[in-house]
């Protein structure tokens, strides 16, 4: 069986999840400070956004900006962005940071692993043959070998050339 230990993400994990905040798609969605925002691009039904909490460096998402919880309610529109941003995506990963593999999907239900199960979004996390080594095994350590905003200006030149 093989197993992703994340240990890093602990901090997401336990940080008490107040029923009342406001859900965090929808308010990147509707905040202009994109940089600050960690979101690369808008398309007309969804947005690229940087994860605050990665599991590779380049982990990005894809979020429809309606507040929805299952694929079945998507328009087909919105899934159809979504999969021609996944590819747009995973080129710009491939050119700007020598991606050599993906994990591509969602997390759907608490069941199905979903850390914000009220807001349908889709995972693309950057591979590369090796990145899995010693040291979360080990040392309880992640190497990310670049911020996150350092990541955002390298990845927001390309999304920038995207045309909706």
């Amino acid at each position: 069986m093989n197993k992703l230990w994340a240990p890093w993400r602990m901090e997401y994990i336990r940080t008490k999840k107040d029923k009342d905040e406001a859900c965090v798609f929808c308010a990147k969605s509707q905040d202009n400070k994109d940089r600050e925002n960690l979101v690369l691009y808008r398309g007309d039904y969804t947005f690229v956004l940087m994860n605050l909490y990665p599991y590779n460096n380049g982990h990005l998402m894809i979020s429809p900006y309606k507040h929805l919880d299952t694929t079945e309610l998507l328009e087909k529109e919105c899934m159809s962005e979504i999969m021609a941003l996944a590819d747009e995506t995973m080129a710009i990963l491939r050119t700007r940071m020598q991606a050599q593999g993906f994990n591509f999907g969602a997390n759907i239900g608490s069941a199905g692993g979903a850390g914000i199960e009220d807001h349908i979004h889709f995972h693309i996390v950057p591979r590369w043959v090796g990145d899995t080594n010693f040291m979360p095994v080990v040392g309880h350590t992640k190497v990310m070998v670049d911020g996150l905003l350092e990541t955002y200006d390298n990845l927001k030149l390309e999304f920038n050339k995207l045309k909706k």
